[in-house]
């Protein structure tokens, strides 16, 4: 009589990858609730010799570099938060809320590559070809060299990956030109995509991190350029994070209000460039275009002399924006005031509220406290201390700032004020959009006078200093 093994069973956490022969309601790893899905154990993979063909091992002076390493896309924000274009070879991870402008992005850069004669194979893994076709018409979307499929089976996108591909060997290794396959393929969206072969409904970490494995290993192998779309979960995260975000070359999130005009693209892995950039879109019926003037914009809105509102020049990778930040305090009817901040660092908020307390004498203990910087960008750097601090005390005073008077300095728990770099970059900006006075820490002495006319550099050493300067603390 013959015996049938049964499949093995497992639970796995679709946030971590931690398996449990058991369902638990919290993953033990990462703490997460009703993550665990029952799953098929796969089989550990047989041990195997170098096969024929397989790569060798080759010295680093007789590997090849190919003359364009980077394939600008047209989209200069796009191009300046990968480092000057995507680089060949690469992976790419786009993330964001629903309807936030994934597709419709990639579909700009697909559409700007096609035009400039490069070939372009889009997979659409959730809508059907007419679908993206009707989507590419109100974006002005028309090449030969754009190629849409609608497919969610894994080894067919291969197979047509490879179609493109030339019958030819692959040439000398480091020279990923030879292969003559696609120039970009983008995958909309991996959570879609499926292998038959794997246990598991599409989406599930083991389709997923499987999925998205032979996909990278594709794109090196053969020189192509590659784009994931990714979902995010209800905690705005990439769904399976630690599986893809390790194994790809560029992370970029959406961020922002989706149902604002304005998106904010964040690169926050780049192993070909910063981490510290930011990329402004605004979307309009044709699609995302490039905002000009993001400081503009982020202060367009901006109120005659309202209490706990100031601008700060803050430095974002290699630009200046001027980003206004708000502060609200209002008297708390609970036993414990209510901390809120978006925008800023609620850990150096809830420091200067102390400092502010104990250097100023203003106490918050009782109030609810309310931070905010204006317009969904985040604003991380110490810089900002300052800005923050006068917007709480202004509040709380009841007493509006100058609106043509700007701030920058970085806040100690004596309560003085320290240097910040890049100040004269911060000058130029508050000049170039109508400021009339800027105040920062005295000790930034790498102030280029000649270059300030028309606006007035206060220099203060203290936060009681600075209040005393804009008069927060006299007399209401």
């Amino acid at each position: 009589m013959v015996q049938i093994k049964k499949p093995k069973h497992i639970y796995v956490c679709q946030n971590c990858g931690a398996q449990s022969p058991k369902w638990l309601g919290r993953c033990n790893e990462c703490g997460e609730w009703n993550s665990l899905i029952e799953e098929t154990a796969l089989p550990l993979p047989k041990r195997t010799n170098l096969v024929l063909g397989a790569e060798k091992p080759l010295p680093l002076s007789q590997i090849k570099q190919p003359k364009n390493i980077r394939t600008p896309t047209g989209l200069l924000e796009f191009d300046r938060l990968l480092g000057g274009g995507i680089v060949k070879g690469s992976v790419i991870l786009l993330g964001g809320d629903p309807g936030i402008g994934k597709s419709t992005i990639l579909l700009q850069v697909c559409s700007k590559l096609a035009l400039n004669g490069l070939k372009v194979l889009y997979v659409s893994a959730e809508e059907s070809i007419f679908q993206t076709k009707m989507r590419a018409e109100r974006l002005k979307t028309n090449s030969d060299n754009l190629l849409l499929v609608s497919e969610t089976n894994l080894n067919t996108i291969i197979a047509y990956i490879n179609e493109f591909a030339s019958h030819s060997a692959l040439a000398e290794r480091g020279s990923p030109e030879a292969a003559g396959g696609p120039d970009l393929v983008v995958i909309d969206s991996i959570q879609m995509i499926y292998k038959s072969e794997l246990p598991g409904a599409p989406g599930t970490l083991t389709q997923l991190r499987e999925c998205a494995t032979e996909l990278v290993y594709l794109a090196k192998r053969q020189g192509v350029s590659l784009c994931l779309i990714g979902h995010v979960t209800k905690e705005g995260a990439i769904a399976g994070p630690k599986s893809l975000e390790h194994i790809v070359d560029t992370v970029l999130y959406f961020e922002g209000d989706r149902f604002q005009s304005f998106r904010i693209l964040r690169a926050v892995k780049n192993r070909f460039g910063s981490t510290n950039e930011i990329a402004i879109f605004e979307m309009q019926e044709s699609g995302l275009t490039e905002v000009a003037n993001p400081s503009g914009l982020f202060i367009s809105q901006r109120e005659e002399e309202t209490p706990g509102s100031v601008v700060v020049p803050t430095i974002i990778g290699t630009r200046t924006l001027l980003v206004e930040i708000q502060a609200l305090t209002a008297r708390s009817y609970y036993a414990t005031p209510a901390r809120r901040v978006s925008g800023v660092d609620f850990n150096r908020t809830m420091m200067i509220l102390a400092v502010l307390e104990r250097r100023i004498n203003l106490a918050s203990g009782g109030q609810d406290v309310f931070v905010n910087a204006v317009g969904g960008v985040q604003v991380d750097e110490p810089a900002a201390d300052l800005g923050i601090a006068l917007a709480i005390a202004s509040s709380m005073k009841n007493k509006p700032l100058p609106k043509k008077i700007i701030c920058v300095g970085e806040v100690g728990l004596s309560g003085e004020v320290r240097a910040v770099n890049q100040i004269n970059n911060r000058i130029k900006e508050a000049q170039r959009m109508g400021f009339k006075q800027i105040i920062l820490p005295k000790q930034n002495n790498d102030v280029n006078l000649t270059d300030t006319k028309g606006i007035t550099i206060s220099k203060v050493s203290s936060l009681y200093e600075t209040l005393d300067i804009i008069n927060i603390l006299g007399k209401q």
